[in-house]
């Protein structure tokens, strides 16, 4: 029996949350869209989530105002996703999730990316500020960086992958066209997020 996708009978703000953001994949969606992933063939292949659960989130998350997809700058021939306000403003709740799953189910040699300040690259506390300064750093600020965990790229890593192994601003296009294509005859795969 296939689960509704709605909670009926629930009438409380978080019950309609979860109806957006509440299905197998969408939060890891929502990561890769702060970690600046945009389209479509670099979800898939940094998630090897199977296209069509992709593409049925994807279109649930532009449906409520949490992505937008528009065509690529420059290229015209492609479409993107980007985070809306509305998606942004989820920001507290996946820095959250992540320092819970951190502190109760930590990795094997430490967390695989950490969240630093931009302008001190000081480690972000649990509630998100940071220990060096104390500023609450907006997630424009944020930089993701390799943590202790996140094993060396190898050769067969997705270009997501690959590219998260050098601190990035959150929010900021990941990869440009050039580092989307794998050279001839080697596939990519996704690999330890």
């Amino acid at each position: 029996m296939t689960l509704p996708r709605d909670y009926r009978g629930q009438t409380c703000a978080l019950a309609r949350s979860m109806e957006i953001v509440g299905e197998r994949w969408t939060l890891l969606i929502l990561r890769d869209a702060f970690y600046g992933v945009r389209r479509f063939g670099e979800f898939a292949a940094h998630l090897g989530v199977p296209r069509a659960v992709l593409a049925d989130r994807l279109a649930g998350l532009t449906e409520a105002g949490v992505l937008d997809r528009r065509p690529e700058p420059g290229t015209g021939r492609r479409e993107v996703y980007g985070l809306t306000p509305k998606g942004v403003a989820l920001w507290p709740a996946v820095r959250a999730l992540t320092a819970w799953g951190e502190e109760f189910h930590p990795a094997d040699g430490g967390p695989r990316r950490v969240f630093l300040h931009a302008g001190d690259e000081a480690p972000l506390d649990t509630d998100g500020r940071c220990a060096g300064c104390g500023t609450a750093v907006p997630v424009t600020d944020v930089l993701v960086a390799p943590g202790p965990g996140l094993a060396a790229p190898g050769p067969d890593d997705d270009p997501v992958t690959a590219a998260l192994a050098l601190p990035h601003r959150l929010l900021t296009p990941l990869l440009t066209p050039l580092l989307t294509t794998a050279p001839a005859g080697r596939p990519t795969r996704g690999s330890q997020r």
